[in-house]
């Protein structure tokens, strides 16, 4: 028990903070709008009764913590993923559970696709030193390209190709999520020391056996380290796409309507179902890796 609130204590005091500054906040920034109603309708309203207007507005500048919650519990809890109109089961767009899916799925795809180039790449990065001195300079000045500013041309492109929807959402989030593999996976593979890789040669092992019988284990823990890194990026990545495609579904389109209409309480549910998005994936790695690291022996 001591072990376990030295662990909680700690966040739930963190947490308290900075809950009670955004309460502050938003009754700082929400409160010239309630004085701004009270004067044009000629209103009196005591300290409290102002207070309770600015934790209660219908579109405030800064939404409190328990509207957000409130919204968030309305559109998940509150409404199914799918709903039967016409005999037919079809997506329900109330709900925020499914604009998360609609974005989830290019980013576990655009995940994948980046995930795997960049190990590929890392491999060829760490087994030619040509590819070391011209390849990864190009993949460090692409991560300084504007992702706003690449992802209406990619799309523009790929749509007049004939592919749009999952496919350019996806590798948007590709392109953000291979550099942190790439970088991840070449400080992994050059990290067994030079009495190891001497060790392999007296066995007289090939290129590919240093690489899957040294190289390989010893980068798993910089693997999943980068991965957690390049999950956050991807799902970003889709998000952005999300914004200048004018998309009906998913989290990037969820708070681009909340902006049109001024609906900052949407926005920030969006905003959140994000986080609890990447959050939930990490934590999902991290699991992985504990197993994984166990599994070989090298569990922290």
């Amino acid at each position: 028990m001591r072990r376990i609130s030295g662990a909680v204590l700690p966040v739930l005091l963190v947490v308290g903070v900075i809950v009670g500054i955004w309460y502050a906040a938003a009754y700082g920034m929400n409160r010239a709008a309630t004085l701004d109603v009270m004067e044009r309708r000629g209103l009196e309203m005591s300290a409290g009764e102002v207070f309770a207007d600015t934790m209660a507005q219908e579109r405030p500048r800064l939404p409190a913590p328990h509207q957000v919650a409130v919204e968030l519990w309305n559109t998940t809890a509150g409404e199914p993923m799918f709903r039967e109109r016409r005999g037919e089961l079809r997506a329900n767009p109330r709900s925020l559970f499914f604009h998360a899916w609609q974005t989830l799925a290019p980013t576990l795809l655009g995940f994948a696709i980046g995930g795997f180039a960049g190990l590929l790449l890392a491999i060829g990065i760490v087994h030619n030193r040509a590819m070391d001195l011209s390849v990864m300079p190009w993949a460090i000045a692409s991560q300084t390209i504007p992702i706003l500013a690449i992802a209406p041309m990619v799309i523009v492109v790929l749509n007049s190709l004939g592919l749009s929807g999952l496919v350019p959402k996806s590798l948007i989030s590709a392109y953000l999520s291979f550099f942190p593999v790439v970088v991840g996976m070449a400080k992994g593979l050059r990290s067994p020391s030079a009495m190891d890789l001497d060790l392999m040669r007296t066995y007289s092992a090939s290129a590919r056996e240093v690489l899957v019988k040294l190289r390989l284990p010893a980068s798993i823990p910089f693997l999943f380290a980068s991965l957690k890194v390049a999950i956050a990026a991807a799902l970003v990545g889709t998000i952005v796409a999300e914004l200048p495609t004018g998309a009906r579904f998913g989290l990037g389109a969820r708070l681009l309507t909340g902006s049109y209409y001024g609906q900052t309480i949407q926005i920030w549910s969006a905003l959140f179902m994000a986080a609890i998005c990447a959050a939930s994936l990490v934590a999902l790695l991290g699991l992985i890796e504990r197993v994984t690291l166990r599994r070989m022996g090298l569990d922290r």
